[in-house]
């Protein structure tokens, strides 16, 4: 039997540009509880994609993330012996998830030298609809795409 759900805390918006969405991306960033080192990466990779774009940072850095942003998934379902990978859609705070992981994860195993570097070129190769980021949520929808024959196993 489950218990009952966890309640969902609400982020506080970051002290810049109050915005509870940069808060969880700074969070994502975040590595062993340095989170004014998260916070200086992210605002310096702000400015900086402003100056390489000529462009505000921030409506980028929000193209960037709506385009690595997913709608379908597939998950696993066993129907008689065999495993299917039934397309689903996702939840809305999943779908935010899902996009700043990999955005910070694709970042990260870029080859420039600085966390900065990594993140704006990131940044800016998923505003153009490019990059490491972007390639995966066009994978994830394709592996949707071909499995959309067994959609109608749906997952309740």
């Amino acid at each position: 039997m489950r218990r009952k759900q966890a309640t969902k805390r609400i982020l506080s918006p970051d002290y810049k540009f109050g915005d509870p969405l940069i808060t969880r991306f700074i969070n994502g960033l975040m590595q062993q509880g340095k989170k004014s080192i998260a916070a200086t990466i992210f605002y310096n990779t702000i400015d900086s994609v402003a100056h390489k774009t000529n462009e505000n940072g921030l409506e980028v850095f929000r193209k960037a993330l709506h385009n690595v942003t997913p709608t379908l998934e597939v998950k696993r379902r066993r129907v008689g012996g065999a495993t299917l990978q039934v397309p689903i859609e996702i939840r809305q705070d999943r779908k935010v998830f899902l996009s700043i992981k990999w955005l910070i994860a694709y970042a990260r195993a870029r080859g420039e030298k600085t966390m900065q570097e990594k993140l704006t070129n990131e940044i800016i190769a998923a505003s153009k609809e490019e990059g490491a980021a972007f390639k995966r949520k066009i994978d994830i929808h394709k592996m949707a795409s071909s499995n959309k024959a067994f959609s109608h196993f749906d997952l309740k």
